[in-house]
């Protein structure tokens, strides 16, 4: 198995990269005047608007049998590869590598833009969490206190750093020993947390259940908050219903600047400077990882708040309530750096799987199944992919924050108060292609 994000660069573009880069800024330029003139009223209502779903596809995700059969299907699941982590060999062929980094990692973007909040419903965490209220007659919403509001989204995103750093900088994450441990420390941090503060932490600490919440505000299903209703919405009508809670920047910057920073670290300028400093290389890139998350943090922040405010509303709130427009840039540039690596590790990992332990077994059919490297053959059709998930989450970054604007800022300031968060996003797409083409 081979773990290699980034297949196809600037070379296999049918024009240069520079031209792509350029065309791509200009679309956001060209799209915020769109808007500016022809979109003046708010039309995105992500608490309670959207229609029904129909009755029938309500009536079976409503049901406690299906969430629960989801439930035990994602515990199996996590029991069977926690199996492969502790009895299968140290080595990549073990499909837990695989699971951890590919399917759960990235595709929980697929999963959360089909099915909507995809791991809550599949998460063990909050399974084990259940069944403990359930042994002792607890009510799994409530804990020995009250989970401070001022918390926010910060445990995810520092959930997340830690992933990120562990998979991208450390030097031993290819060894089963730390990956256990990781786990380990992560199914404990979110039982014990939830027993002390209910389910509301793992909704809001659970570094996956987070991601995958957001990104699955990008789907067309959601539910209305008045009665909680299953309703079908536009993805931006849909993604208009993050809540701003604190620590929301802070995990959109993570995932941000850690997928930035994961194309920085592959160019050959990084490794030849990495390589010859007499700093230790982990510090190295842990200071790098660092500082691309708080590239993002910084520059948003500033970008949101340089405008001014009506009555009503606190400059100091504009960061996080602007923080959903980001989702779609995560996703766009998470699949342009990701496809590749996605669809042919995660052949490798499904064939992996059948054998856990390593011992010629083929559990689950799949052992003789062949990965095809379709993708890897045809540079030039992967590398127009990259710039139209990146552009295309871009556009719709700047229409979710153009609609936000307009809801929020006063008149005098709904379009000059948008530039200096037009000029930011213009910044991650020009140097969110550059890296990806340049690593």
């Amino acid at each position: 198995m081979v773990f290699a994000h980034g297949i196809g660069g600037a070379k296999d573009l049918p024009i240069p990269a520079e031209y792509a880069i350029a065309g791509a800024g200009a679309a956001l330029a060209v799209s915020f005047i769109v808007l500016a003139l022809a979109w003046r009223t708010p039309r995105f209502d992500g608490r309670n608007g959207g229609r029904p779903a129909p009755r029938w596809l309500a009536t079976v995700v409503d049901s406690p049998v299906f969430a629960w059969t989801l439930r035990l299907l994602g515990l199996v699941f996590f029991l069977y590869v926690g199996w492969a982590a502790v009895a299968g060999p140290d080595l990549l062929v073990n499909p837990t590598f695989g699971v951890f980094y590919v399917f759960l990692w990235v595709g929980i973007v697929p999963a959360s833009l089909a099915f909507g909040p995809f791991y809550r419903a599949v998460n063990p965490v909050r399974t084990i969490h259940l069944l403990f209220s359930k042994a002792t007659g607890g009510d799994p919403e409530e804990g020995l206190v009250e989970l401070p509001r001022w918390v926010g989204y910060w445990p995810a995103a520092l959930g997340l750093f830690a992933f990120v750093w562990f998979e991208l900088v450390y030097p031993s994450s290819t060894y089963l020993g730390p990956l256990r441990l990781w786990v380990a420390v992560y199914v404990a941090v979110g039982v014990l947390g939830g027993a002390v503060f209910g389910s509301r932490w793992i909704a809001q600490a659970d570094p996956f259940e987070v991601y995958s919440t957001l990104v699955g505000r990008l789907s067309f299903f959601g539910r209305r908050e008045e009665d909680g209703a299953l309703v079908l919405r536009s993805p931006l009508n849909n993604l208009d219903g993050v809540r701003p809670r604190p620590g929301l920047v802070g995990v959109v910057a993570v995932l941000f600047g850690s997928t930035a920073f994961d194309s920085f670290k592959d160019s050959s300028a990084w490794l030849q400077f990495s390589q010859s400093s007499p700093v230790d290389s982990t510090l190295l890139n842990t200071t790098a990882l660092v500082v691309f998350c708080a590239i993002v943090a910084g520059s948003f922040a500033l970008a949101t708040m340089a405008t001014g405010v009506g009555d009503g509303v606190e400059r100091r709130s504009l960061p996080n309530r602007f923080a959903h427009s980001v989702v779609p840039i995560i996703v766009g540039y998470i699949v342009a750096h990701y496809l590749s690596y996605f669809v042919e590790v995660g052949q490798q990992t499904l064939v992996l799987l059948s054998d856990p332990l390593g011992r010629g077994d083929d559990f689950l059919g799949t052992g003789d199944w062949q990965t095809s490297y379709w993708l890897s053959s045809h540079p030039t059709f992967l590398s127009v992919s990259k710039v139209v998930a990146v552009v295309t989450g871009h556009v719709l970054g700047v229409i979710a924050a153009h609609d936000r604007a307009i809801k929020l800022l006063p008149p005098r300031h709904q379009l000059t108060g948008q530039l200096p968060l037009l000029f930011v996003m213009v910044f991650y797409t020009v140097s969110g292609l550059y890296l990806l083409f340049g690593a």
